[in-house]
């Protein structure tokens, strides 16, 4: 045993193995669920603690429990916390207590796996306002955990339903049955989308329109509030601000004509793991990339006047979406026309963040023989440490156990590894001692590494890329996202070399000390910018027989 597993071994060590507090909490409902119980600690009730909980400095006390079949669960010094790991750690005081239970449903899959997950109910993949989960009123107790207490919650509301989006002028929503992924999950799952019109749409029905596909999180209507209507008020809610102002000025320039007429789509494919699916095929999710672009995306653009042509479609996002832009270019690089990729999560796992996944041993602490250095995981712009890796995992792991959180890790895990024995997917970090499984990690690289599929795929795929790819990071990105970046970068420039071509002939943006976030420009709202982008690119490059002009009125 060499003195880097000794060091995994102190590690495993600091979590709880057995109960050590006498302290209980009894938490019960009135009829058999399946799920997973969150506990919250608050030292305030300025919210309810449920609304609380976070990965940021400000975050409250929580601790989990898995539920099968029952009508309650005991939360004991057994249990596995965060931040504080167990209730030993958790300082004697008064505190307003809640809990959550997150309801899980039964799949069975057609891959012959039965999984209990907790389905999206419309609200984005949120175990503290989810439709149907059950909660407690907050209570104050007085908690000591060296005294033999036990502390009864019951949960006695329910969150309830949330309404449908309405549509307008100018925003529809759309929502269609999926067969890939009903077949998959041996139920019917949809996938939906935010369709943005152009001014002009009603009154000019022989146009026909390119189309951007946005990427990113799930949200209930246009671009979580970019198209906003009406001039912002001081104060206002969701309309004060520069957020508000940069919404308006797009609505203005939208409907002035400053800007190309174009069908803006926003996907919506919330499910059981995350709020949403990275739009790719996956073992553990499902075809989600081919339910796009076979199903969902030539609906859209048969229903709203889409071109429906290779050269008139254009994915662009950041974050999340950054991710999604590029693998959907990549991985269907015939359908699309240029992906505009910003502060993307990690496009190459030899820069998951600050871990090597094929070099590391682990990813909570830097390699070192004498030393117990912990990786970060968050950092604000100037450089101040937010969070470890570790307590990052840890937080999934107190949220759901099995992958099953919701969250970053879990999701990034629930897309790229196979599945496991039991049906739930394969762990690349073990969550309690922070080990990388290689064998998993390999699966990862060889399906979803994007710089690494690039590379391996350049001759016949390159010349399908050429000047289609664009990226933006912050250099001081608060993930250090910047690092995958600046890999992709130095492997796309050796295609100028004899003998590795084609160029690429893409760019890249790096926004000096800015943090997560950066798209390019501040001065120009987002859509605005990539609008122009795009729309010279497909002009320049449209088919002699091209319509280029029924859309230009």
């Amino acid at each position: 045993m060499t003195r880097y597993a000794t060091g995994l071994l102190l590690l495993a060590a600091v979590l709880p193995a057995q109960a050590k507090s006498p302290l209980k909490v009894e938490i019960s409902w009135d009829k058999p669920m399946d799920g997973h119980v969150v506990l919250v600690f608050a030292d305030n009730n300025r919210q309810e603690p449920r609304q609380q909980v976070s990965e940021g400095l400000a975050t409250q006390q929580i601790f989990g429990a898995d539920v099968d079949g029952g009508r309650s669960v005991t939360i004991d010094g057994s249990a596995i916390g965060y931040p504080r790991a167990s209730f030993d750690q958790v300082p004697a005081g008064e505190y307003y207590v809640q809990a959550v239970l997150n309801v899980y449903e039964t799949f069975h899959r057609s891959d012959g796996h039965t999984v209990k997950l907790p389905m999206d109910q419309g609200e984005g993949q949120h175990w503290n306002r989810k439709p149907g989960n059950l909660y407690s009123e907050t209570v104050k107790v007085k908690i000591d955990p060296a005294v033999a207490d036990t502390v009864k919650i019951e949960l006695t509301k329910t969150i309830p339903p949330i309404d449908s989006p309405k549509d307008t002028k100018y925003i529809k929503h759309v929502k269609l049955q999926s067969k890939l992924l009903s077949d998959f999950w041996g139920r019917p799952m949809y996938v939906g989308a935010v369709v943005l019109l152009p001014e002009g749409f009603d009154d000019h029905p022989d146009a026909h329109y390119p189309v951007l596909y946005y990427q990113g999180h799930f949200a209930p209507s246009f671009s979580a509030g970019s198209f906003i209507t009406e001039p912002p008020t001081a104060g206002g809610a969701g309309r004060g601000g520069r957020g508000g102002e940069a919404g308006y000025r797009f609505y203005q320039d939208w409907t002035s004509g400053r800007l190309p007429r174009m069908l803006i789509v926003c996907t919506q494919d919330a499910n059981q793991y995350y709020d949403d699916s990275y739009a790719v095929n996956s073992a553990n999710l499902g075809p989600y990339g081919d339910a796009l672009i076979q199903e969902l995306y030539p609906y859209v653009e048969k229903q709203f006047r889409g071109i429906g042509q290779g050269w008139a479609r254009g994915v662009f996002g950041g974050s999340t979406g950054g991710w999604r832009a590029l693998g959907l270019q990549v991985l269907y690089p015939d359908f699309f026309n240029g992906a505009w990729v910003a502060c993307p999560d990690p496009i190459d796992f030899h820069a998951y963040s600050l871990v090597d996944l094929y070099q590391d041993k682990s990813a909570f602490y830097a390699p070192s023989a004498w030393k117990q250095v912990p990786i970060p995981m968050e950092r604000t712009a100037d450089g101040k440490v937010l969070s470890m890796m570790d307590d990052a995992i840890r937080f999934e792991l107190v949220l759901g156990t099995k992958g099953r959180s919701g969250e970053q890790f879990d999701i990034w895990q629930a897309v790229y590894s196979p599945v496991g024995e039991d049906g739930y997917p394969q762990s690349i970090i073990d969550p309690r001692t922070g080990a990388i499984d290689r064998k998993v990690a390999e699966y990862w690289k060889e399906h979803y590494d994007l710089d690494y599929i690039m590379q391996r795929d350049w001759k016949t795929l390159g010349p399908k890329l050429i000047g289609k790819l664009h990226f933006a990071v912050g250099d001081n990105d608060s993930y250090y996202l910047d690092r995958a970046v600046r890999l992709t970068e130095k492997f796309l420039e050796t295609t100028k070399d004899p003998g590795k071509g084609p160029y690429y002939a893409g760019d890249f943006d790096y926004g000096h000390l800015q943090p997560h976030g950066y798209t390019g420009d501040p001065k120009i709202p987002l859509n605005n910018r990539f609008m122009t982008l795009m729309s010279d690119w497909m002009l320049k490059t449209a088919p002699a027989d091209a319509d280029v002009k029924s859309w230009r009125y």
